[in-house]
């Protein structure tokens, strides 16, 4: 796919990127370099893989979930400047 110096320097301003005359030539061939590459990818077949988070195959530990208040209420509210009930008293931002 060939990207034109239109589309770049749309990309560019999308992007809030400034690019001189010289850079917008560059990034013409950069960009279509890259596209290219994105196509040939689209040539490989995955039908038959399955998803994967990496390469080697890794069990993640797992442990009971329960709900829990942590019994430290107390303790994470007492530096705080107010207080109502073991929850933090902010000012009021939306009017």
């Amino acid at each position: 796919m060939q990207v034109d110096e239109k589309t770049v320097r749309r990309i560019a301003r999308l992007a809030r990127i400034k690019i001189t005359d010289e850079e917008a030539s560059s990034l013409e061939s950069e960009l279509s370099q890259i596209l290219n590459w994105v196509e040939q990818l689209e040539e490989v077949d995955t039908a038959n893989v399955e998803p994967m988070t990496r390469v080697v195959a890794q069990k993640l530990k797992k442990r009971e979930d329960k709900v829990t208040d942590g019994e430290i209420a107390d303790d994470i509210v007492k530096n705080a400047p107010m207080v109502d009930d073991h929850y933090f008293v902010v000012p009021k931002v939306v009017e």
